[in-house]
């Protein structure tokens, strides 16, 4: 190679950088630019005015919305600018709407989200380099089964809604399950890139191979299996479906072979019917889901009230603020897409699916674009978790398939959740800018 194609190898990803951070910039400028004018219009609608601290709530955005973009360019000045201005305006829309439907609890969640970009914040200042994960991978198991049965330990653990989820330490309520999803993911990650060829390998049993040697797939198995089991006791099967989907996706991508996956299709199965016919508030789930009719004010009322919320939005909505999404039960959180829907109509809520759909699209161009298997999948790990999740509880609110007690990421009401994410998409960023670090030497950006 010549010395000028040398230097046109080196300065080309440099720009590529400082192009990817200015085009995060203008996009970050459009989600405040988007939220602000979602907020003034909420107001607007409910208040017929426009809302007298403005000025301080777009403060407040810019500095929430910049900051991130501050870090990561200062600290990952080669990652993926797309993730953070979609996580922006999604956060931001959330939050209008929380104000608009339960303003009492504005104020926690706003809180909530500074904590969450300050976590999204050290993350990035702690993991310098994401290889350096892999080595704490009974680490991470240790804190991903320890955050798990936090929410038994008698004293801490809250029951809600059916489900043993919560703990609380003194004033401060949290669900650790949200935390424990991204250790175990790590722990996956790191397990199954050193185990990969071996668990490719089918040779047990001997008379007729189909799974690999027990010891190589014991040790991730037992800890899947006891997440299961733990989410099983807290009634909690959202997350449990959340842990089984990560796991099989991970093992699949590992080790490429699709019976995984289908084998552990024909196991969810038949998990599925053991809780359905062990736990009441399952039954009650899958009752409203085939036929909410039989009890139009009690159990299948949020069902019913959700449909009627989004057929009134029709294709372009009533209005931020002109709608009666309220009437919805628990509309802050189970069902904020069903508020979205009404008051944005098919149209906004089309853009919020397409907003996550671009966030797994990102995610998962990161995983391909990383080098190191462990990244690869550790990658392709976090995006499922978000974009499952996304998935699960979209399609519970339109009827796809039955609630399951997620929430959606980033605009639902919820601290542990919201926390959470912002790690996971921190991460996520860590990846890339690894990947856009090895192809641009001199790593600056503008």
């Amino acid at each position: 190679m010549t010395a000028i194609g040398r230097v046109r190898r080196a300065v080309r990803p440099e720009v590529m950088g400082r192009s990817r951070r200015r085009a995060e910039l203008g996009l970050i400028v459009l989600a405040i630019a988007i939220v602000a004018g979602a907020y003034t219009l909420a107001s607007l609608g409910q208040f017929s005015s426009v809302p007298a601290n403005i000025g301080p709530f777009l403060a407040v955005i810019v500095g929430l919305m910049l900051v991130p973009h501050l870090a990561v360019r200062r600290l990952a000045p080669n990652a993926d600018g797309l993730l953070l201005p979609l996580v922006a305006v999604l956060n931001g829309i959330g939050y209008v709407f929380i104000v608009r439907l339960a303003p009492n609890l504005a104020a926690q969640q706003s809180t909530w989200t500074f904590i969450g970009v300050a976590a999204f914040v050290a993350t990035l200042v702690v993991v310098r380099r994401i290889r350096d994960l892999e080595r704490y991978r009974y680490t991470f198991l240790l804190i991903g089964l320890f955050l798990l049965v936090l929410p038994l330990v008698p004293g801490l653990g809250v029951a809600k809604y059916g489900s043993r989820i919560w703990a609380r330490v003194g004033p401060i309520s949290f669900q650790p399950g949200e935390f424990a999803k991204i250790a175990f993911a790590l722990f996956f990650a790191s397990y199954l890139v050193e185990k990969r060829e071996l668990l490719a390998m089918a040779s047990w049993p001997r008379f007729r191979p189909v799974l690999p040697d027990l010891k190589h797939l014991g040790p991730v198995l037992m800890a899947w299996g006891v997440a299961i089991l733990v989410m099983t006791a807290q009634k909690d099967l959202g997350s449990s479906l959340l842990f089984f989907v990560l796991f099989m996706a991970m093992l699949w991508v590992a080790t490429e072979r699709a019976a995984y996956p289908l084998g552990g299709a024909v196991l969810f199965g038949g998990a599925a019917y053991a809780a359905y016919t062990q736990f009441a508030h399952v039954q009650d789930r899958v009752r409203v889901w085939r036929n909410p009719w039989p009890e139009p004010t009690g159990k299948g009322m949020q069902t019913i009230q959700s449909w009627y919320a989004m057929a009134w939005g029709g294709l372009t909505g009533t209005g931020i603020g002109l709608g009666r999404p309220d009437r919805v039960p628990v509309v802050e959180s189970d069902f904020i897409f069903a508020a979205i829907g009404e008051e944005l109509g098919l149209f906004g809520a089309t853009a919020i699916l397409v907003a996550y759909l671009l966030i797994v699209g990102a995610g998962l161009r990161i995983a391909t674009q990383a080098e190191h298997p462990f990244e690869k999948l550790l990658a392709a790990g976090l995006t499922t978790l978000m974009g499952f999740q996304a998935f699960v509880i979209l399609a519970g609110v339109t009827r796809l398939m039955p609630l399951t007690g997620v929430v959606l990421p980033f605009v639902s009401y919820g601290g542990s959740a919201l926390v959470a994410n912002y790690v996971l998409i921190a991460l996520l960023i860590r990846v890339s800018d690894g990947s856009g670090a090895k192809a641009n030497p001199t790593g600056r950006a503008a």
